[in-house]
């Protein structure tokens, strides 16, 4: 008997038909005689419009209200799959984030997990009870938290944790990692295994398959993560049989495996903003970024031009575009101790990345990507560089385009691999 978390996303919950074949799922692990714990999104498009009431009604909504809108997509899917579970004669009920409880840090729309008590949900899974609980959601001090988007994935990794579950599978509308989106480049391959840091920076550089903080999470507490596809048929093999793509630590993967670049991601929810002259002093950067961090608002790319005699200078910098509103008007609120001329935003631009661990022995891989960019006649208008990536901002109608040309140029078209 193993003790298995699967969690479910948007596209696997959207409608009544979905849910119940996501039941039928969950009974076969079920009668397979392990012990399940489901973790659940709101349906398809459900969190977007619950955002978008908290937008129409204040573009400076409070975080505390937000969250009390948009975790009520997640609380409707798992009683409705309850529901569907108990139909098909399986013993099921939900847990509320507040029920378990899952303890979560104040910072309200991002809030970050700090302890789940698990002893109510011991119990109901050695009674042979499938425990259904909304993801994205958990309490602070009796007011219901959000994880931020994509925070099921965080939720589901973080049970796995606490319950100490033997895998956590996460079911998409994708049947694992790829080299890059197969909707923009047809022969993305699809991978077998990923390490926890590769997935760890795709994630942050908007890989869709899974959110960043529960890739984190999961190399912390060395959970075994796959990506499965919910969309196959009721004869599909079970779980630990299929060809998903495994998280795993880095030791498991063999040097015959191992690729220069492992994939290829972009993202287009970034906003890109430049303070001109900024007084070139001691202090004047940190007076940027101490409020924005205060304001819980992730600073990505930044660059900090020369100053050449003025005394002054122009800071750029990209944030989620998300945030771009509230970043505004935190630096606004500050100006006169940063003592910026201009304020200059842009959300047109994209941030393209390679990741591979590959990096660390092999030099080149920056060159390679500048020089496949340049000769596209792609600008590119901020660098950013860790040990296994490099990632550059340009503008967002050639994202497609570089997507493609990159992944040629580093070998990873599935004619050229095979």
């Amino acid at each position: 008997m193993a003790r298995i978390v699967m969690k479910f996303g948007g596209t696997s919950m959207a409608g009544i038909e979905r849910i119940r074949s996501v039941a039928a799922r969950v009974k076969r692990e079920v009668d397979a005689g392990n012990q399940v714990a489901v973790v659940v999104s709101a349906m398809a498009g459900e969190t977007d419009r619950l955002v978008g009431f908290c937008r129409e009604a204040s573009p400076l909504y409070d975080p505390r209200e937000y969250d009390v809108v948009v975790s009520a997509g997640e609380q409707v899917t798992s009683g409705l799959l309850a529901i569907a579970l108990q139909a098909l004669g399986v013993k099921a009920r939900s847990w509320l984030g507040w029920q378990l409880p899952i303890n979560t840090s104040d910072a309200f729309a991002k809030a970050r997990i700090g302890t789940i008590d698990t002893e109510a949900l011991d119990e109901s899974l050695a009674a042979g009870e499938v425990a259904v609980i909304p993801g994205f959601q958990g309490v602070h001090e009796g007011r219901v938290t959000t994880l931020g988007r994509g925070g099921s994935d965080t939720s589901a990794v973080a049970v796995a944790a606490a319950m100490k579950a033997d895998r956590c599978d996460i079911y998409t509308d994708v049947d694992g990692v790829y080299t890059t989106d197969p909707r923009i480049v047809p022969r993305a391959r699809k991978l077998a295994k990923v390490t926890y840091e590769e997935m760890l920076e795709l994630a942050s550089v908007g890989a869709k398959v899974l959110q960043t903080r529960s890739v984190g999470l999961a190399m912390k507490e060395k959970v075994r993560v796959q990506v499965l596809s919910s969309f196959t048929g009721e004869d599909a093999p079970m779980a630990d049989e299929l060809p998903g793509t495994m998280i795993v630590g880095e030791e498991e993967i063999d040097d015959v495996e191992r690729q220069l670049i492992t994939g290829i991601a972009h993202d287009k929810n970034e906003a890109k903003i430049t303070l001109t002259s900024v007084p070139d002093k001691p202090g004047a950067v940190a007076s940027i970024f101490e409020p924005l961090a205060e304001a819980n608002i992730n600073v990505d790319m930044i660059i900090q031009n020369i100053a050449h005699g003025s005394g002054s200078t122009d800071v750029t910098f990209t944030v989620p575009a998300a945030d771009l509103a509230r970043s505004i008007e935190t630096l606004n609120q500050g100006r006169e101790k940063i003592g910026f001329a201009d304020l200059v935003h842009d959300t047109r631009v994209a941030k393209i990345s390679v990741v591979g661990v590959g990096m660390r022995s092999h030099a080149g891989v920056a060159s390679t990507m500048f020089t496949t960019l340049g000769a596209r006649g792609i600008n590119i208008m901020a660098i950013t560089t860790s040990e296994i990536k490099v990632s550059v901002l340009i503008h967002e109608d050639e994202t497609e385009l570089a997507v493609r040309v990159l992944h040629t140029a580093y070998g990873l078209d599935a004619d050229e691999a095979a």
